[in-house]
Parts: structure tokens; C-alpha cells; sequence
């Protein structure tokens, strides 16, 4: 990635880091309380407990903080399914898109403002990255990941998984709109409309 951290400064102290954390739980309760627009930098700070002068000395707006937060996101998500990838025998290349499939539904029922967020479309297409859109981050980590476990060219993923990744997150918003939990015959429609794309194009 290309785009410097949100932070205005980085936590060296534990007790400061654990101030920054403290400040994302709270912008993610709020967001899942009243949405990123209706979220403020005071109210952070009130949530987080430390002044908004604290919060300043980390972040300079808003928009860091959860720019922060998903990238906080970003590197949950790669983490859970490197362990799902590790710790799991997966056969077939399906079966790793299936996983990294769940790995997302999961983090929409469990991460909170997850399923508001995402990976940071609802503030900004170039959050993760000032250069590429964030479906463009993500789409290029999943095919890295697959790519290595499954010993498929890279170059032979990158398209199919950009498409497979813009179209499941179009089903999957449909999913969650309607249920807090998501719509489970959407969710599993949209695994299988994948899995069908991806078997059309990959070996």
C-alpha cells in the first residue's frame, strides 16, 4: 500500500496504545449506533474516555480514525484466514475461496460497524490506499493468498478475483441490509453465484 498511516503519531508507550485502542472500539460502537456521518471526534473522546485533545494527538480528523479502524479490519481479516489456511485441510482452490467467503461473513456478524464499514467504501473508494480503489486492495491480497497456497498463477487470478470480490460484495450488502445477522439464502446464493463464476474461469 501506498498511502502513509492515519496516525499523526505512533503510540510508543503501552499506556498510549491502549488510549488508540480504546479510541477505535469507541468510533466503531458509534458507528454501529448512529453511522459514520452521525459520528463526531467529541464524541470519540467521551466514548474512549480521554479528552479531545488526546484524540487530536493521534488523529487529526474523523476520517483517520476510522481509517485506522478498517485498516485495523483489513489486517483481521488476512490474519483469520492465513490461520484458517493453515490450520485446515483445503484441497481444491474452492475450498479456499469458500474459506476466505466465510471468513467475510463472519467479520459482518462479529466485528463491530463491520457491516457498515466494510473495507471503507462508505468513507472513502481509496481509504486503504491513495493510489487503488479498496476493492483493488483487497481483491489483490486475496488472489496472493490463494495464489500461494494453491499454486496458481497470480497472473491468472487477479481478474476472475476482482470480479468474484465486486460481485459478492454486492449480494452480501443485499444480505445485510434486510437482517442485522444477514439473509442466510442470500448469503448462501452469493457463495454459490461465486463459486460458479470463479469454476468458469480457474482450473
Amino acid at each position: 500500500m501506498t498511502s502513509t498511516t492515519p496516525l499523526r503519531r505512533q503510540p510508543v508507550q503501552q499506556r498510549s496504545a491502549k488510549r488508540v485502542e480504546r479510541m477505535l472500539e469507541a468510533c466503531a460502537s458509534l458507528i454501529e449506533e448512529v453511522g459514520y456521518d452521525g459520528v463526531t471526534t467529541t464524541l470519540i473522546a467521551e466514548r474512549a474516555g480521554v479528552a479531545v485533545g488526546s484524540l487530536y494527538q493521534f488523529f487529526p480528523d474523523k476520517r483517520a480514525v476510522v481509517q485506522a479502524l478498517t485498516m485495523r479490519n483489513l489486517e483481521k481479516f488476512i490474519q483469520t484466514v492465513d490461520e484458517r489456511f493453515t490450520s485446515t485441510a483445503l484441497e481444491h482452490w474452492w475450498d479456499g475461496v469458500d474459506t476466505i467467503f466465510d471468513v467475510y461473513v463472519s467479520m459482518h456478524r462479529e466485528v463491530p460497524a463491520f457491516s457498515k464499514l466494510h473495507f471503507g467504501d462508505v468513507v472513502d473508494l481509496r481509504l486503504l490506499d491513495d493510489q487503488r480503489d479498496n476493492d483493488a486492495v483487497i481483491s489483490e491480497r486475496i488472489a496472493e493468498m490463494i495464489a500461494t497456497k494453491f499454486q496458481i498463477p497470480l497472473a491468472d487470478l487477479r481478474l476472475p478475483i476482482s470480479v468474484a470480490v465486486a460481485a459478492a460484495d454486492g449480494v452480501l450488502n443485499l444480505a445485510f441490509s434486510s437482517e442485522q445477522a444477514g439473509d442466510q439464502q442470500i448469503i448462501d446464493d452469493a457463495k454459490t453465484m461465486i463459486r460458479g463464476y470463479l469454476s468458469a474461469k480457474l482450473p
